[in-house]
């Protein structure tokens, strides 16, 4: 019988073993938790400075309940939680710190598997990443989604009406009043945003790669069975950990092509790219912004939810979830592979229930014929560039234009409002240093709001370029990730105001129309940004941060470095 990695901590009559079970015997611990069973490390993103997880110490509860109902003896331990909205200067730099802190904990201390209680969108990847580079069993469990938002009378979404309201307010059709009517409305219960944004997703991506339960991504924060299938993983962990059935084992190659074909089903956050390629990073599963591409390409958006649509992760939840999703793509997915539900991907799908036709949309009738992510290339973005086809304007996926540039997002914001900005509708926004070291940590700016004047005057959509991010619940005709970043000396430091930019998806190109002569001799004059900060992690991440393509992981970062600790602490 196999020995378990705790009992290395726990077991015989040494004095390193009486000096950690005595420790832990001052919680009530009685001898027999010690006598072999598996201990269950139970990773806690809550802190009350992220509202999307602030209901996890609750949730815990029902995930330890399930490790004991099983045999398991279930141990909490808190990580670096990452919140989306009070976070500064962005959530994204701390991303890989909090992977750090996740895969040194469960390395160092005395647990056999472990279940990684997520949310907010970083929290996600973050622990994800953490525990592939130990690669012991593991199971996420998400918090869940908030409750419909409501304002006068009709369903509002967390992030997507926030972006609208924002607009129209600066365009003069809503006033004031109405906009701080609208905030006491949008977060009606714990949880995360209740549109398609990145926190949705990352939870729909947990799903599809098969590292959660059945129905994961979709049952609201406080709907009780929610805490049911925090207890189901609490149980099926244990199970895991007999079965020695490790992360290495359920994130393959084919897991990670189900969830990208599944993003593009789902109209998923262009975010989703990032993480996923830091993810396959950590478990040693080569994944390329190619694969994103030609994978995705042909998959159509078939739910209908903000940004893209018009519905709510609460009538995602209640037309059947991301089973239902799967089981309409099933030709499209390796329905053979085996999730920590202990069932394989085709048995899950065999039990889905019925597309409802409305916020899940049979495949005959989708929201966009072709969902994936679109990877751009070209002079502009040699290393790939992404867009989301199904959030954008359709007029505008074949368009050139006069750049118009902003050096920094503080530039931006101080002229973009400016009556004397030289701008127009068929102007192309540039934005450069905001990518992963330039700003440094990519923020979610790419989606930057259009002028005053122009808004007026009804215009609604422009075509928008950047090595930054944007929020999974933002919509428009956004290209993001652009790589090399313009901090790293990438084309886009060399844009110029007046320039001429074509986008054409279809061809999947994004070229700066100058010759290479002149983007030499701009060369020579271009100098990289100076750091905002020394010392300190941001420097560690400046230095050591690679870029969009790659998944902005840490260099160092990258890799299974398993769970072996050789020297004893006494």
């Amino acid at each position: 019988m196999r020995t378990l990695r705790s009992q290395t901590w726990f077991g015989g009559t040494g004095i390193n073993a009486f000096i950690r079970r005595s420790d832990m015997k001052y919680g009530g611990l009685p001898d027999d938790m010690f006598d072999g069973r598996p201990v269950i490390g139970i990773c806690n993103t809550f802190s009350e400075m992220t509202p999307c997880n602030g209901h996890l110490r609750e949730l815990a509860e029902h995930v330890k309940a399930g490790v004991l109902e099983a045999g398991g003896l279930p141990l909490e331990f808190p990580v670096f939680s990452c919140s989306e909205t009070n976070l500064r200067p962005t959530a994204m730099l701390f991303r890989n710190l909090a992977s750090m802190d996740v895969e040194e904990s469960i390395r160092g201390n005395p647990m056999d598997g472990v279940v990684l209680l997520t949310g907010c969108d970083k929290t996600t990847p973050s622990l994800l990443m953490g525990a592939a580079s130990c690669d012991l069993p593991t199971i996420v469990v998400s918090g869940g989604t908030k409750l419909n938002g409501k304002y006068n009378g009709a369903d509002i979404g967390s992030g997507t009406d926030v972006w609208k309201f924002s607009e129209d307010v600066r365009a003069g059709v809503m006033n004031l009043e109405a906009f701080m009517q609208a905030e006491d409305g949008m977060s009606r219960s714990a949880g995360h945003c209740n549109t398609m944004g990145t926190a949705s997703t990352m939870a729909s991506m947990v799903e599809a790669l098969g590292v959660a339960l059945p129905t994961n991504a979709a049952w609201p924060a406080v709907d009780a069975r929610r805490a049911r299938l925090a207890r189901m993983s609490g149980r099926r962990i244990v199970a895991m950990v007999h079965e020695d059935q490790r992360l290495s084992q359920v994130l393959t190659a084919e897991a990670f092509a189900n969830a990208i074909r599944v993003n593009g089903a789902i109209g998923g956050s262009t975010n989703a790219v990032v993480h996923l390629l830091a993810i396959a990073g950590r478990i040693g599963v080569p994944l390329g912004l190619d694969d994103w591409d030609r994978l995705g390409q042909d998959v159509p958006t078939i739910v209908d939810l903000m940004p893209s649509g018009r519905y709510l992760m609460e009538d995602f939840c209640y037309a059947g979830g991301l089973p239902v999703v799967m089981k309409e793509i099933a030709d499209l997915l390796h329905l053979g592979l085996r999730t920590v539900s202990g069932r394989t991907v085709g048995e899950i799908v065999a039990e889905a229930g019925l597309v409802d036709g409305t916020v899940i949309r049979p495949r005959s009738r989708p929201l966009a014929a072709s969902g994936g992510i679109a990877v751009l290339r070209g002079n502009l973005a040699p290393h790939g560039a992404v867009i989301k086809p199904s959030a954008a304007t359709p007029a505008l996926m074949r368009h050139r234009g006069r750049a118009v540039v902003f050096h920094s997002i503080e530039d931006y914001h101080a002229r973009i409002d400016d009556d004397a900005l030289e701008i127009d509708a068929t102007s192309v926004m540039v934005l450069q240093n905001c990518g992963p070291r330039g700003y440094p940590g990519m923020p979610e700016v790419g989606n930057m709001a259009l002028p005053k004047k122009l808004l007026a005057a009804g215009v609604r959509d422009m075509v928008r370029i950047s090595d930054a991010r944007m929020s999974g619940t933002a919509f428009g005709t956004a290209v993001l990730h652009v790589a090399p970043e313009a901090a790293a000396g990438g084309p886009l430091a060399l844009v110029q105001d007046g320039d001429m930019i074509e986008l054409d998806v279809d061809a999947r190109r994004l070229h700066l129309d100058v010759p290479d002569e002149e983007l030499a001799c701009r060369r020579t004059a271009w100098r990289s940004p100076e750091a905002t900060m020394t010392g300190g992690y941001e420097s560690l991440y400046i230095a050591h941060v690679q870029q969009a393509d790659r998944g902005a992981d840490l260099d160092f970062l990258v890799g299974c470095r398993g769970t072996t600790v050789l020297r004893e602490c006494h």
